[in-house]
């Protein structure tokens, strides 16, 4: 299993991105897929994920409100929109997948089997 992130760069305060997760090894519809990141000095965080089922999780409010992830399954690619980047998004951008067809909470990095090398993205205001 090989998970390839791209999409990160330099953006400028509200700009938006759209960061590509391809897959392969593993077919994304019956795996669960998560995006996490980790900010400067701080510990990896769950943002979102989307479960084999097609339910999504979001780890509260504020991530489901400017980070929204989808699947293309013919792609085998899994993206994450970032809409109204902010400096404290800075962070690199890592997506996992566990599976196939297992039932988790899948907000934790340890329920995730397989991880991409991450992808870095930088704010500035």
């Amino acid at each position: 299993v090989q998970l390839q992130a791209s999409g990160g760069g330099s953006v400028q305060a509200g700009d938006s991105l759209r960061l590509a997760c391809a897959a392969s090894g593993l077919t994304t519809s019956t795996y669960t897929m998560g995006w996490f990141r980790q900010r400067p000095e701080k510990e990896r965080e769950f943002v979102a994920g989307r479960r084999w089922t097609g339910r999504d999780i979001y780890d509260g409010d504020s991530m489901k409100g400017r980070f929204t992830i989808s699947r293309d399954n013919l792609k085998e690619t899994v993206y994450l929109q970032v809409n109204n980047l902010e400096p404290e998004d800075t962070a690199i951008y890592y997506c996992a997948a566990d599976g196939p067809y297992t039932m988790k909470p899948y907000t934790e990095a340890g329920q995730y089997a397989y991880w991409g090398q991450g992808t870095l993205v930088t704010v500035s205001s």
